[in-house]
């Protein structure tokens, strides 16, 4: 099985010209009916040995981490030591080496950057913690700015050594929690401040992934699978921002005219998707919708079956909408104006 990024290798390494990797691209296309484009295709497993390799590297993981912990260096029994973050973030990097640098291995490249970013955030808290007892609400937020923003330079030093794609989204989703801890450090709290901050947060990623996105419509490189990662990171902080600040989840029940709200703010999300050829953000509110729409077949009367109904009309849109994608791709795309549509994916490829 060869992904994407494993035909990118062969062209850059000259085994294969750029033509006939395309027409490879093109013929699987035709075969499944769909652009190459419309796949959003990203690379997670190459066989059964990714998943062999990953569980036997958590399983490493957990036992140094269990072991570093035993290492107190000066740590109170009840503080979690830094030699634990430490040693789990050593190792997952020494790994990296091979499985991420050599053997290209997709899942367990994912699994031992978290490790080493974790690590790395997990003996920085682990070290406040031991100084910092008492910190207090605005002393938190500082301590947790400043293991944020170490966080993102790790994770910075983590791709300029692999290159996986998930580690911009992971740095970027760690400087976003910077910025946001640094705010509330400085302002009064309150309780709508940090969904405010989520969705800020939430759009601006959103932005940097377009950025990327842009940068190749035609999804052929490794640049359109960091731009995956960073939809994925920004698509549930700007739902569940949204939906929290409309208090969806306020109260047992949700009214009629908020449920339809959420509804017509999911359609919303659907059009951006088709518009951005991502499905991020579909998946991300999908748990609101749902909620949604059983709250107003109960409503309507149907108590015993709102469920079933629930997940019957949007089991089968959401289907209904993967087979016509790229033909509603189409009729949203030929509907913007030029200066949009010349920053979007192709609606095929790119033209020769």
């Amino acid at each position: 099985m060869y992904s994407e990024s494993d035909l990118q290798d062969a062209v850059a390494a000259g085994v294969i010209p750029a033509q006939s990797a395309q027409a490879l691209r093109d013929h699987v296309a035709r075969l499944r009916s769909s652009p190459v484009v419309d796949e959003e295709s990203f690379r997670l497993l190459t066989g059964f040995n990714d998943i062999f390799v990953s569980i036997a590297g958590v399983i490493l993981l957990v036992a140094v981490g269990w072991l570093g912990n035993s290492v107190r260096l000066g740590a109170a029994e009840h503080h979690p030591s830094l030699m634990s973050g430490l040693l789990v973030a050593a190792t997952s990097w020494g790994l990296a080496e091979y499985f991420t640098r050599q053997r290209r291995m997709a899942l367990p490249s994912i699994l031992l950057l978290a490790g080493f970013v974790g690590g790395v955030a997990f003996s920085l808290g682990a070290l406040a913690a031991q100084f910092f007892p008492d910190a207090g609400h605005r002393g938190g937020a500082l301590i947790l700015s400043g293991v944020a923003a170490f966080s993102a330079l790790a994770a910075f030093a983590h791709w300029r050594r692999f290159m996986v794609p998930i580690t911009v989204a992971a740095g970027a989703g760690a400087a976003a929690l910077v910025v946001a801890s640094l705010i509330i450090a400085a302002v009064p709290f309150n309780q709508t401040l940090p969904f405010l901050l989520l969705l800020a947060g939430g759009l601006t990623i959103f932005a940097f992934a377009m950025w990327w996105d842009m940068s190749d419509r035609s999804r052929i490189t490794r640049r359109s699978d960091v731009a995956f990662w960073l939809h994925l990171t920004a698509a549930p902080m700007i739902a569940h921002s949204l939906f929290h600040l409309l208090g969806v989840f306020d109260g047992d029940d949700i009214s009629v005219a908020k449920a339809v709200m959420v509804i017509a703010l999911y359609v919303a999300f659907g059009l951006v998707a088709l518009a951005i050829d991502r499905r991020a953000l579909l998946v991300s509110s999908l748990a609101y919708v749902l909620f949604a729409l059983y709250a107003l077949f109960k409503q309507a009367g149907a108590v015993e079956l709102s469920a079933a109904f629930t997940a019957l009309v949007i089991g089968s849109s959401l289907l209904l909408l993967s087979a016509l994608w790229h033909h509603a791709r189409t009729l949203v795309v030929s509907g913007l104006p030029p200066v949009l549509t010349d920053k979007l994916p192709y609606l095929d490829r790119a033209p020769a």
